[in-house]
């Protein structure tokens, strides 16, 4: 049973979207089915390795200040973009910042973290050496960006993660 459906709560979850964003009949129930079907299967095929969390506890701290930075760059960037003619002060640019972070999944959580925060867009990481390179939308100090990732992101995730 478990080799037909190897994602059963996952391919129902995936028929009961497909019948709420499609009108009920037996038709697209069927069809529904058969792509959640498919879908689990993929995602069976993947077999993603267990995560292993080494702090727990700082989870909770990490999406406070994830949450918080997200609120206050979105005022910085409506604020930015607001007033964009006067001064002419705003400049966008790339940040290269070496990482200690190797975790998969550390780096896909710190991808994720980045890529939310207006003003800031991940774009290439290079595996060997570690380098990240970031676009910022109002860039002041290379550096000071370099500080900010590392410690205010990247310290807690190698806890996390190791």
């Amino acid at each position: 049973m478990s080799r037909f459906f190897p994602h059963p709560l996952l391919s129902l979850a995936l028929t009961a979207m497909w019948l709420l964003l499609t009108r009920f009949s037996l038709g697209n129930l069927l069809l529904g089915a058969a792509i959640a079907l498919i879908a689990g299967w993929a995602m069976g095929a993947l077999h993603p390795r267990r995560v292993r969390l080494r702090r727990w506890d700082l989870l909770a701290k990490l999406l406070c200040i994830v949450t918080w930075d997200i609120l206050k760059s979105n005022a910085t960037v409506a604020w930015a973009i607001l007033t964009n003619g006067r001064g002419g002060k705003r400049r966008s640019g790339f940040v290269c910042i070496p990482l200690e972070l190797r975790s998969i999944n550390g780096l896909a959580l710190l991808a994720i973290i980045l890529t939310a925060t207006p003003g800031t867009a991940w774009l290439e990481h290079d595996q060997d050496s570690g380098l990240l390179l970031l676009h910022v939308f109002d860039l002041r100090d290379g550096d000071d960006w370099s500080g900010l990732i590392r410690n205010r992101y990247e310290a807690p995730l190698l806890e996390i993660f190791g």
